[in-house]
């Protein structure tokens, strides 16, 4: 394995179109589950100049109006442009009602772990869970603050320090390694849309950028930009209102992005518009507390656990875990104690988390906020995965 290297992570603002197609179909899920704990909906979601376009197949009892949603979150996430916005795009829908299923209405919460055990998953996956000690969060330094800029990039929108930007943005963070510890930021590029190609001009907004985006989200960390470091703002020149109007979007296109930004491994199935039942879904919850966990309880520096399930069976037919060399105790020791206190059954997960009734425990929706910048290394949301209370039992 490589010690010394240069690694770079990219995250994206709510205003992307991929990322607009996450919270549209995480909203939907989100307005089923507050109505009915118990629906099963997979929802997915394109965009394009004009067009939005809502496939989803479900079973529940809840009314769910798919096309007033998608307009309040177009309109929430700030586009108003001609090309694209809430109240004159196009909206289609491919709707199917799924046959009724007694079995989803098993209630976790009062369940015997002899009647956990009887669950079985309905899709098979495998799924991957990661964390290392380069943040405080357990995260990888590049995607965190790939992450910090998209997010602070959006706040200098809606907050009107730089009113002339529009929705649409990405970032890139690259860092360089030594002895596979971050050593210092070799690069930083951001792509801001603006409404108008002469307000600003590109030099007047790439020091607005470094200003009011870049200089404040590393005031706070212990590694910052260093005179070499190379800064890319626009490098491409204008980016002239982006977004739906410029280029489509697709929910689950950005699994990177909601995970660990390639830096570790993470499954190629979509987490957003999915209800709990799908273990592709909430596998990728439980395996990040996993090792969330066991990074925390200093057993390793990095760990990532991979989960595999098979249909028909409750529990995981594989559990393989990974340190890279930086664990404390071997890997197969490791792999003794999270088969002893972790549950990965389905519905142990579900039960654990309250994955269905956090909706409804959520002012404003719970899943929705999952879908931009990242599923895992919140901490500006209280999600159950991202606990640390195992680590008392090791």
């Amino acid at each position: 394995m490589k010690k010394d290297f240069m690694f770079t992570s990219e995250s994206v603002t709510e205003g992307h179109p991929d990322k607009l197609c996450d919270q549209i179909s995480d909203a939907i899920l989100d307005r089923f589950l507050l109505q009915d704990p118990y629906a099963r909906i997979t929802t997915e979601c394109a965009v394009a100049t004009g067009i939005v376009f809502i496939a989803a197949r479900f079973e529940s009892s809840a009314s769910v109006d798919f096309t007033n949603i998608a307009r309040q979150v177009i309109d929430e996430v700030g586009y108003e442009q001609k090309e694209f916005n809430g109240k004159t795009c196009s909206i289609l829908t491919s709707l199917k009602e799924l046959p009724t299923d007694e079995d989803r209405f098993f209630d976790e919460r009062n369940l015997s772990d002899e009647e956990i055990e009887r669950i079985p998953v309905r899709n098979q996956a495998n799924v991957f869970g990661f964390a290392c000690n380069q943040t405080y969060a357990l995260m990888p330094l590049p995607i965190w603050l790939a992450h910090k800029i998209a997010k602070r990039l959006s706040e200098v929108r809606r907050q009107n320090l730089l009113s002339y930007l529009t929705p649409d943005g990405k970032t890139q963070v690259g860092v360089e390694y030594r002895n596979c510890r971050p050593y210092r930021i070799y690069s930083i590029t951001v792509i801001a849309s603006q409404n108008k190609a002469s307000k600003p001009d590109l030099n007047q907004l790439r020091n607005d950028i470094r200003e009011a985006v870049i200089q404040p989200i590393f005031q706070d960390e212990q590694i910052k930009p260093d005179s070499n470091t190379k800064i890319f703002i626009n490098p491409d020149g204008p980016f002239i209102k982006g977004g739906p109007a410029v280029h489509s979007g697709l929910t689950g296109r950005k699994n990177a992005i909601d995970t660990y930004g390639e830096y570790a491994k993470h499954s190629g199935s979509a987490l957003s518009g999915k209800d709990p039942i799908r273990i592709d879904r909430v596998g990728a919850y439980a395996a990040r507390y996993a090792a969330k966990n066991i990074v925390a309880a200093n057993l390793a520096d990095e760990c990532e656990v991979q989960l595999s399930y098979s249909i028909g069976l409750s529990r995981p037919v594989s559990i393989q875990v990974q340190t890279f060399g930086t664990g404390k105790i071997s890997d197969e020791e490791i792999t003794t104690l999270l088969e002893k206190h972790f549950d990965f059954r389905l519905a142990g997960i579900i039960k654990q988390f309250n994955l269905r009734f956090l909706p409804s425990l959520t002012k404003g929706g719970f899943y929705r906020k999952l879908a931009t910048y990242g599923h895992v290394g919140r901490v500006d949301l209280d999600l159950p995965w991202e606990k640390t209370d195992k680590v008392g039992t090791f």
